[in-house]
């Protein structure tokens, strides 16, 4: 069985979904699948050897790799130019693709779904549609899409997707609960969570080489690592203000670790604070991350209030393999905030209230108990519900049992 998967991020660069997408290409490849991942050539800085190159192909761990050259700016504009010469490239690369194939569409981009519909109509092919984000729904939301005009050619777009969809894979029952609440049968859409390599990420000691090298060892450290993006930007930067609160508690020390485009309005928004407990860092080498996450008492999972409903960081479940206790900043009625509560593996607070923060962050300073409470509830849950093997045999059988 051939399958191709398609996803714009892709090792080697950092976050989320290149990891992913990476472990599911290695564990169906394992699994006695064809398997080709079609992608994008690596945004900056990660870009050097690809310089020039507008096709490229390579091999991965027993399966093959084609890349597209697309845009590099951050500005809104260019993403969709880049998200719609990513989906036109997918579009011509169904020339290869076979009746009996399988296409998984990392969605966003939206308009993937476009070369969904152009396989199953012109190729009969069998396609998932892996809906990570809710779109337009977080476009709308965060503002970027305010034209009324716009906002209804957008959720007619949306409609037309999905009507034209076979399986619809949500990583959430909220997320479920969204697509059926917009018309889409309930028959389609099914929910497998991301995962965790849960032998990567597990406990280790605070006192570490990464914790030593950057002096947290004998501080509370409360850490957000990932990508400083657009659905994050505002709760960080009520984050710094909640630090700016504590600064006179010289045992609290603010960690924001990762790179994005929003991150030089994070450290301009920081400057102007003059704090003196907040430390940026850059991405760690994937190697170090479970040293990097067992350096912080407390780990962050922040969505700005819009987008609390329409988004499941896939770092939570990271957070919870790394056996720490987990603080969400989400709307109340959040799959964050459901995730943490359900689980006991940490607090959730308003993304906006500062002085909740400060609270939060309070309470599990003073409480040791709680904390390994929390932290021990966070391995169990990634260990029974989110751990790599058992999430993608799931998966696996759902690519076989395709009609």
């Amino acid at each position: 069985m051939k399958i191709f998967i398609h996803t714009m991020y892709y090792l080697p660069e950092f976050g989320s979904a290149p990891i992913l997408m990476n472990e599911l290409a290695t564990d169906l490849a394992a699994r006695g699948h064809t398997v080709e991942v079609v992608t994008t050539v690596p945004r900056p800085p990660h870009h050097g050897p690809y310089r020039w190159k507008l096709f490229v192909k390579e091999r991965g761990e027993g399966f093959s790799v084609r890349r597209i050259r697309t845009n590099f700016t951050v500005h809104h504009i260019g993403r969709l130019l880049a998200w719609s010469i990513y989906t036109l490239f997918t579009i011509m690369n169904l020339l290869r693709v076979g009746r009996d194939d399988i296409l998984f569409l990392r969605l966003p981009p939206l308009q993937l779904g476009v070369t969904g519909a152009l396989a199953r109509f012109l190729k009969k092919g069998k396609v998932i549609l892996n809906v990570q984000d809710i779109h337009p729904d977080l476009s709308i939301e965060s503002g970027l899409l305010r034209n009324p005009t716009a906002i209804r050619w957008a959720l007619r777009f949306e409609k037309w997707i999905y009507d034209r969809s076979g399986t619809i894979l949500v990583i959430s029952e909220g997320f479920k609960r969204n697509l059926v609440d917009k018309g889409v049968a309930a028959d389609k859409v099914s929910v497998i969570p991301n995962w965790v390599d849960t032998d990567f990420l597990k406990p280790l000691p605070k006192d570490n080489a990464v914790s030593r090298k950057y002096g947290l060892v004998d501080r509370f450290v409360v850490m957000y690592s990932g990508t400083i993006s657009i659905s994050s930007i505002a709760t960080l930067q009520r984050i710094l203000e909640s630090a700016k609160k504590m600064e006179s508690d010289s045992r609290v020390l603010f960690v924001i670790v990762g790179e994005g485009f929003k991150k030089e309005d994070l450290c301009r928004h920081a400057e102007r604070l003059q704090l003196s407990n907040v430390r940026f860092l850059p991405f760690q080498p994937y190697e170090d991350l479970p040293a990097l996450l067992a350096s912080a008492d407390v780990l962050l999972v922040p969505l700005d209030k819009e987008k609390s409903l329409l988004s499941v960081p896939s770092k939570l479940y990271n957070f919870m393999a790394a056996g720490r206790p987990i603080m969400g900043l989400a709307h109340s009625s959040s799959e964050v905030k459901a995730l943490i509560e359900g689980a006991g593996c940490g607090v959730c607070v308003p993304p906006e209230d500062t002085d909740a923060m400060k609270e939060a962050v309070k309470r599990l300073m003073d409480s040791e108990k709680d904390r390994e409470d929390m932290a021990a509830h966070s391995r169990r849950t990634a260990l029974e519900e989110y751990g790599r093997k058992a999430v993608l045999s799931n998966l696996d059988r759902m690519i076989r049992d395709l009609k």
